[in-house]
């Protein structure tokens, strides 16, 4: 049965077998408070008076005392004095203690280190600002009334006037914590992630282990499928336009089917109470074999701990905050146009879309502070490039639901033919696939507006798994990476990466030069050089060559994700490592013949050239070394006049 406490602590809920000892429970509620003198800690069925002495009632049952399933008991302690700090204790190997797997996850929670964006949040009050109101306002300027007054981030009122169809995040912690100290707060995470697997073992302890035995006490309860309150992400951001038209490319050029993981970061977003946006800087395509009508990938891929270390070693650290795959099909009537696919007659995203976004969410889940485990749902966004009802291309984002979640964990659904529903699937008690089945059930109006409860076996609509986000694009684009034009990873036949083609680039931009004399150099040349190495796929492709090492990279990746690209002196933590050095002498040796004799080739036209003045500009302006200055006045001495070697 379910007993609750309520303590100066806070509340809490246990689930307790009717015949337990009262000392049982004593025990879990000595874990939730703070050095409880054992001696002094009371029960009551009421908020003051009728105290009793838990150590007076040991050897009675909870059953025996007149507890029932959903009691609320109320506990009271003195705490114990709080003595020296004594040394840490050793083992008897002299080895020092470390604590056990129980007293690390007692407060797991408390040792979570949130993403910034979930700081930023906690450090306000989400309150939404309102102006005076010339109408029902009467006081001064000063004062504040019922019209007035801010509102709290979750007001119902607010949502609808400005149409928002979920709470954010950090909204719906607001609705759900108590207006209480922080400090009491911290110790009440108001989050459970949901479970609809069978526990094992059984909490009565009074049968085998599923699937040999099931009661009440050890399977989940019968699920009503309801649209989600909140959404762990409000708005999807696209750094810049080339980044989607990058992406789009190679569907234009082969007609097969694209998949991309997003890399960017989370901010916060003002258009939403206490909103969370993710802000895509680039997409980084995973190896897949794309077809007309659908691809396949491998998951997790194999490159995908390199790419996330790099991702965060950049400027501003960056993740992967979700994927984007196209779905796109030109019209038989006019090849320029794509089909309108999704819409609210056909499916938004398919049953087996759905159970690969849950799939994800679950691998990559969110650390919180108020959730008991440290972790709650995910922040992973599914982004889909489909056709409009105009024939032209957007972007729809999608979550899936924690109830979708769940139930993909506890393998309950799969995907069906048609791709707007989905299936549940079978009990089985086999040993090897021991899968519990509870009771689904969903609610929709009939056509009489009347709300109607129904199975969801064997199966419902997939809109009860969607939560929806939106997505834009800002109105004055400022990229971290400045380049997309080089060329893709994996793609094969389409776009190969070759590093003969870097060192190319290296040397057309004169790089070794810059290198030899790092603190000078044309500031243009700099600049185009700061900007050609902006761009994520070059950074990404370089990690692979074994020319720079880890250290480097992370060297390389910040200065190419730098803000200020216009800055002279962004390239020189780049030029002082090794890795750079070393690419430069590959450049240099694998450089075109016409790049090795053009100096050769410039300085004779100067030589031969009339007009000295000319000569002269010409010549200051290709000259980028002292070493060559000096050899271009020797020879121009012996050819020309004196007096435009003493000018030089």
């Amino acid at each position: 049965m379910l007993v609750r406490i309520r303590s100066k602590d806070g509340n809490f809920r246990f689930e307790m077998p009717p015949t337990a000892d009262i000392s049982e429970l004593v025990a879990k509620i000595l874990e939730t408070t703070e050095n409880a003198d054992p001696s002094t800690l009371t029960i009551s069925n009421q908020p003051r008076g009728n105290e009793t002495r838990a150590s007076t009632l040991k050897g009675q049952s909870l059953q025996g005392l007149g507890l029932k399933h959903g009691d609320l008991i109320f506990v009271s302690y003195k705490s114990q004095a709080v003595p020296s700090a004594p040394p840490p204790p050793v083992a008897e190997n002299g080895a020092p203690h470390l604590p056990t797997s129980a007293e690390q996850s007692r407060r797991l929670w408390e040792s979570v280190k949130e993403d910034p964006v979930d700081e930023y949040w906690r450090s306000k009050d989400g309150k939404i600002p309102r102006g005076r109101d010339s109408r029902f306002c009467k006081h001064g300027a000063n004062a504040m009334c019922d019209y007035c007054m801010p509102l709290e981030p979750y007001d119902a009122g607010y949502h609808a006037e400005h149409n928002i169809k979920h709470l954010s995040y950090h909204a719906y912690l607001k609705k759900l914590q108590p207006k209480m100290s922080s400090s009491t707060s911290s110790h009440l995470p108001p989050l459970e992630p949901q479970s609809y697997k069978v526990k094992v073992p059984c909490p009565s302890g009074g049968h085998p282990n599923w699937p040999a035995g099931i009661c009440t006490a050890c399977q989940p309860s019968a699920i009503t499928l309801q649209s989600q309150a909140f959404r762990m992400v409000d708005h999807l951001e696209i750094a810049s336009t080339d980044i989607i038209e990058r992406f789009l490319h190679a569907w234009r050029q082969t007609g097969l089917q694209r998949f991309g993981w997003l890399i960017g970061r989370y901010e916060p977003y003002p258009e939403v109470p206490m909103g969370v946006k993710a802000v895509v800087e680039a997409i980084h395509e995973p190896p897949q074999e794309g077809e007309l009508d659908g691809l396949s990938l491998g998951i997790p891929w194999e490159d995908e701990p390199r790419i996330k270390e790099l991702a965060k070693s950049a400027a501003a650290p960056l993740t992967i905050v979700g994927y984007i795959f196209t779905d796109l099909e030109p019209t038989p009537e006019d090849r320029t146009k794509v089909a309108y696919k999704r819409h609210p007659q056909s499916f938004y995203l398919s049953s087996l879309e759905s159970i690969f976004a849950a799939h994800v969410q679950n691998a990559n889940p969110t650390l919180s502070r108020s959730s008991s485990t440290g972790t709650f749902a995910s922040r992973m966004v599914t982004a889909v490039l489909t056709g409009t009802e105009d024939g032209g291309v957007d972007i729809s984002a999608y979550q899936v639901s924690e109830q979708a979640c769940a139930m993909v964990d506890a393998d309950m659904i799969e995907a069906s033919v048609d791709p707007g529903i989905v299936r549940v699937k079978e009990e089985d008690r086999s040993e090897d696939n021991a899968r519990y089945i509870p009771d689904v059930f969903f609610r929709y109006k009939n056509e009489y507006g009347l709300e109607v409860k129904k199975s969801a076996k064997p199966c419902f609509p997939v809109e009860y798994l969607l939560v929806n986000v939106t997505h834009g694009f800002p109105q004055t684009p400022a990229p971290l990476f400045r380049s997309n034009k080089f060329r893709i990873e994996n793609r094969p036949g389409l776009e190969d990466q070759h590093i003969e083609s870097v060192l190319q680039d290296l040397a057309r931009l004169r790089a070794p030069e810059l290198a030899e004399n790092p603190n000078g150099g044309d500031f243009q040349q700099r600049v185009e050089l700061a900007k050609w190495l902006s761009d994520w796929h070059l950074v990404a492709f370089l990690g692979t060559t074994q020319l720079i090492n880890p250290e480097d990279m992370k060297v390389l990746a910040r200065v190419a994700s730098s803000p200020d690209l216009e800055d002279p002196s962004i390239l020189d933590p780049l030029f002082r490592t090794e890795s750079w050095q070393t690419l430069m002498t590959f450049t240099r040796e694998t450089a075109p013949q016409w790049m090795k004799t053009y100096p050769r080739m410039y300085l004779t036209k100067l030589l031969v050239s009339k007009n000295q003045q000319p000569a002269l500009v010409a010549i200051s302006g290709f000259v980028r070394t002292a070493r060559l200055r000096t050899l271009m006045v020797v020879l121009i001495a012996k050819s020309v006049d004196f007096r435009l070697t003493a000018r030089l």
